[in-house]
């Protein structure tokens, strides 16, 4: 039996294990060499350099590769290293479009973008119909960037609408799916052309490491410029980080499963409670993207949700700080629950609601933390 025969659950519980078929390790070995000989013909192996490639990152780009359903995938050092190579492959006086409430590292680099390298960009609100198809400019348009779910307000696209609309345009969609791993939804199965993870979060899953993960479809030239842009900005993944992430990719689907039911039962419960105006959390039958929702990930809708505080801002910010097992901190997708204030975390450019607190939510009990949350509002 090979690991294409597997489900993507036996694949990520065994991850590594197939890959390494020189020694038969059921825990691959960390490659942490900087630099590799060549043969007595002086003729370079797979390897030459850590910052081109490194063994224990070819590991990892092998899984996720299989895992997304992709041709090649890339690891980078972090999130924003592997979304930067991207956009370094859109050229001077190119169109881009992305979601007006995204997350906002990314938001920052395409503002540098327009501002420093004539990129013309034009943000769309996901929660408005027809607004992505508005937004993009037939044979101008370059790339559509997309997010599922939007971070922080979790509207949901449907990836496969945004994929016809890229290509009428003449675009390459790109589709942050950080927030739905590829146990609950597959991107480039729906018509990405490029899937990205901030793979700190839930690939990972423990909050021990930085990394980005791009994966493709198809292997073009395109795809060339990223891989020459990874060594070029030294992006690429180390070889600690990349058996990290190998680790913690082997429980993703228990750890995720967990997390999204814990979700939904928070979410349910503070849906309508008095001090709260609104709970956003797509697998609620009231959210207008619910069915999209459901289609794209199987029913399986996440564990990420954010609450609108009655009182405005300061109001937020008090729950924020009187929570005793949600951590007040920034990131997402580990196994510890995490409340955020999050427009005091972007800063004044931020799109996002005074109001919203941003919950990941993590593997405890959901009881335990529905009553912390409880006691946070009372």
């Amino acid at each position: 039996m090979t690991s294409n025969d597997l489900s993507l659950d036996t694949l990520l519980a065994q991850a590594g294990h197939f890959v390494d078929g020189e020694t038969g390790a059921v825990v691959p070995p960390i490659h942490s060499a900087t630099t590799y000989a060549r043969n007595d013909r002086y003729e370079a192996a797979d390897y030459i350099y850590s910052r081109n490639a490194n063994p224990t990152g070819a590991q990892v780009e092998h899984v996720l590769a299989r895992l997304e359903g992709a041709e090649e995938a890339l690891a980078f050092s972090s999130g924003m290293a592997a979304i930067s190579a991207f956009f370094d492959t859109v050229g001077s006086g190119a169109h881009v479009v992305a979601p007006r409430v995204m997350y906002h590292g990314a938001a920052e680099l395409l503002r540098r973008l327009a501002e420093r390298h004539d990129v013309e960009v034009g943000f769309f609100d996901p929660s408005q119909p027809g607004a992505l198809d508005a937004a993009v400019r037939p044979g101008r348009t370059s790339v559509v960037w997309v997010e599922t779910c939007v971070n922080p307000t979790w509207d949901v696209i449907d990836i496969r609408a945004a994929a016809g609309t890229a290509r009428r345009s003449g675009a390459v969609l790109g589709v942050d799916a950080t927030a739905t791993p590829p146990v609950t939804l597959r991107a480039l199965e729906l018509g990405a052309d490029i899937v990205f993870h901030s793979a700190t979060k839930y690939l990972g899953g423990h909050s021990d490491l930085l990394a980005g993960v791009l994966a493709t479809r198809r292997a073009d030239e395109r795809w060339e410029e990223i891989k020459a842009a990874r060594t070029r900005m030294g992006g690429v993944l180390g070889a600690f980080e990349a058996w990290l992430l190998l680790r913690g990719m082997r429980t993703l689907h228990l750890r995720y499963e967990r997390q999204a039911a814990n979700a939904l039962a928070i979410a349910r419960h503070f849906e309508g409670r008095p001090g709260i105006e609104a709970v956003l959390y797509p697998g609620l039958e009231s959210h207008p993207g619910h069915e999209i929702a459901k289609r794209q990930t199987g029913g399986s809708f996440g564990a990420m949700l954010s609450l609108l505080v009655e009182g405005g801002a300061e109001a937020a910010k008090r729950v924020a700080t009187r929570t005793r097992l949600f951590v007040p901190a920034t990131s997402l997708g580990g196994v510890e629950s995490l409340i955020e204030h999050r427009a005091s975390v972007e800063g004044p450019l931020s799109a996002v609601p005074a109001n919203l607190l941003r919950l990941s939510i993590g593997i405890e009990r959901a009881d335990e933390l529905i009553a912390d949350l409880e006691q946070a509002l009372a």
